[in-house]
């Protein structure tokens, strides 16, 4: 464990020295922050307030901001732990490997050592992004998240880190230079938001492409922060009217739908469990494979 807990602690001084790469890692978040803040939050508000036009004062941003919120999370546990692997890459590329299978470390140790590290990553910066968006809506909405619900959100965002960066390290495993990576770094910063459903409210969009969005892992978490961070919010703007619940609940992705079917959340939590074991396995024989 030594060998491991020293692979660990070196990938995680070379991510955390390349400030641009941190930040890179925090597009995503960084992106959908500014939109909503500058352009998309007044545009979701307005609509809201003239369907809700008796909904207490600050209710509406509130809900707006939590649904938000939920959205920044979700891109956080995906796009941090997909950064923290360009070590891998850069390791592959410069050939580091064989520094290492000089030593008597086996090959196991420092694929393991990879794999924690950017899972580490990814928890480290999703819990400094949950502190921050906590404290944001407490100062700014006034909605304090209750100690249980907080407990719910780390939960689902462990699981969340672990499974989508399991899913990054096998889809990086198939990478051999940094601009390949940086390529897909992009496209994966740029499109997830829309994929996860996170720019725009999935009931938005045509049937096909919300049935797409929600029978994939990402709009399925999507839906397990949004219901933690909007359960005090949604009844407070809709006075706990059960039809309009219904309605906003499908219409932001509270409520994931596949046809006329809804996606329960302990189905939701089970393929995320079976998404980080099978990824952690494929991950780690394509990496395993590569180091020679």
């Amino acid at each position: 464990m030594n060998v491991v807990r020293g692979i660990v602690l070196r990938n995680l001084r070379l991510f955390f020295r390349d400030r641009f790469n941190v930040f890179f890692s925090l597009l995503g978040a960084i992106v959908l922050f500014v939109l909503y803040t500058l352009f998309l939050s007044n545009l979701q508000t307005q609509a809201l307030e003239q369907a809700f036009p008796d909904a207490p004062e600050g209710s509406v941003k509130a809900f707006v901001d939590s649904w938000m919120f939920a959205g920044i999370i979700l891109l956080t546990t995906i796009t941090t732990g997909l950064g923290a692997l360009s070590v891998l890459v850069d390791d592959t590329q410069s050939g580091r490997f064989r520094d290492f299978l000089v030593s008597p470390i086996k090959r196991g140790q420092i694929v393991l050592g990879y794999m924690i590290a950017a899972v580490v990553v990814s928890l480290i910066m999703t819990f400094i992004v949950l502190v921050l968006s906590v404290i944001y809506l407490g100062l700014v909405d006034g909605v304090w998240l209750t100690a249980d619900v907080l407990l719910r959100i780390a939960a689902i965002s462990v699981l969340c880190c672990a499974a989508f960066t399991a899913l990054s390290a096998f889809a990086v495993s198939f990478l051999n230079t940094a601009g390949a990576f940086s390529a897909l770094a992009t496209i994966v910063g740029t499109v997830l938001g829309f994929i996860a459903g996170a720019f725009i409210p999935v009931g938005s969009l045509p049937s096909g492409v919300a049935n797409f969005i929600n029978a994939l892992p990402f709009g399925q978490a999507g839906m397990l922060l949004r219901r933690e961070f909007t359960a005090e919010t949604l009844p407070t703007m809709t006075g706990g009217v059960s039809l309009a619940d219904e309605q906003i609940r499908a219409t932001y992705g509270i409520d994931a739908f596949v046809g006329e079917w809804m996606v329960p959340a302990s189905f939701a939590v089970g393929a995320l469990v079976v998404l980080a074991i099978v990824s952690t396995v494929l991950a780690a024989v394509r990496i395993r494979s590569r180091i020679r």
